[in-house]
């Protein structure tokens, strides 16, 4: 079965984003490549961002991974309001499901609090510090 993994791009702080995903989630990252690390013939680096992430990889649980990079200055910013895509978060507990909530959102701003839905889960939603808008579900009826 294929799996599916969110790539982010960041304004230049994946780096801060990466080590407060992984202060929530545990671990250590696979990869992280700075855009120092790739010489490219007749695309130099700036100074200013040869020590921003060209390529960060996070496993997070058994079968996924997050990762991210910095958009290069040439490239324009990110409006960090827009409504994006929701990284969902399928916990294997309800106190994992409390754990991650709270941890990722620490700083952010909460959408919908973590509790019981009328569809039968236990679901909230934010939008962490970075930006980023998560989901965090548990469904006791799926384990998941």
């Amino acid at each position: 079965m294929a799996s599916i993994n969110p790539y982010i791009h960041f304004n230049g702080n994946a780096e801060e984003a990466f080590n407060f995903y992984k202060s929530v989630f545990g671990g250590e990252f696979a990869t992280v490549a700075r855009f120092k690390d790739l010489a490219i013939p007749g695309q130099p680096i700036s100074e200013s961002e040869a020590n921003k992430i060209m390529h960060i990889a996070l496993p997070i649980g058994k079968n996924s991974i997050l990762m991210a990079s910095d958009t290069p200055e040439f490239m324009g910013k990110h409006n960090e309001r827009e409504n994006r895509s929701k990284i969902s978060i399928s916990a294997e507990s309800k106190e994992e499901a409390d754990k991650l909530f709270k941890g990722l959102s620490a700083g952010g701003e909460v959408e919908m609090p973590i509790e019981d839905s009328p569809w039968g889960s236990y679901f909230g939603m934010f939008r962490d510090k970075f930006g980023i808008e998560w989901m965090v579900d548990y469904d006791a009826r799926s384990g998941k």
